[in-house]
């Protein structure tokens, strides 16, 4: 299956153990029916709101470190509180969605739950929060150390320029130049050219 229920005695497998009393409080008091799924590549955690009587649902990258893991639940934690607080009518990451993404977070802060770099790499944006970890491109390449170490992927910053890097869909491409904030690279069999954020998770290719 690609995904599964969590249970909640199980949760502590994917989370830091110092995490576990905070988030099982949000997990209980809302209700939530949190689902752990296979690696997505264009998402990390998903949150959908309680309908026709049934509980709220997260869903959550099982292949996450667990302090990455963690920092995606509590995104969608703030979605569901903010679904809870005003329904439909506000921007999924606006004013409303920050305010108390920002306050959820810093509850976790100060409980001295993530190492020091991750902390650091928090509190750097916790006046203006990105509406996606993935678009924090510092906390993701710090996140990444705390990966498991048989990965073999690589961020498509630390590819060669001029070498190819295959994406998971098999096709490859040769990295460009860096235009800006973003690389251009032409896909070998197409010719085409696309352009990848420089924290793009692809695997090298031996030329």
């Amino acid at each position: 299956m690609s995904k599964k229920e969590a249970p909640l005695s199980q949760l502590q497998r994917f989370i830091p153990e110092d995490s576990a009393p905070l988030i099982m409080g949000y997990l209980h008091r809302f209700h939530v029916h949190l689902t752990i799924t296979r690696e997505r590549k264009s998402v990390l955690g998903d949150y959908r709101h309680a309908i026709s009587g049934k509980n709220h649902r997260i869903s959550v990258n099982g292949s996450l470190n667990q302090y990455a893991f963690l920092i995606t639940l509590i995104h969608e934690l703030a979605h569901l509180i903010t679904f809870v607080q005003h329904g439909n009518g506000v921007l999924s990451h606006g004013k409303e969605w920050k305010l108390i993404y920002r306050k959820i977070l810093e509850d976790f802060l100060h409980q001295h739950i993530f190492p020091a770099d991750v902390l650091s790499a928090l509190k750097k944006n916790l006046h203006d929060l990105p509406a996606s970890s993935c678009s924090d491109e510092h906390l993701m390449r710090v996140l990444r150390k705390y990966d498991k170490a048989e990965t073999q992927s690589l961020f498509v910053e630390q590819i060669a320029e001029g070498a190819l890097f295959r994406m998971d869909d098999g096709s490859v491409f040769r990295k460009g130049k860096k235009l800006r904030t973003r690389f251009q690279c032409t896909e070998v069999s197409t010719g085409k050219i696309y352009l990848f954020s420089a924290i793009y998770e692809v695997h090298p290719v031996a030329s």
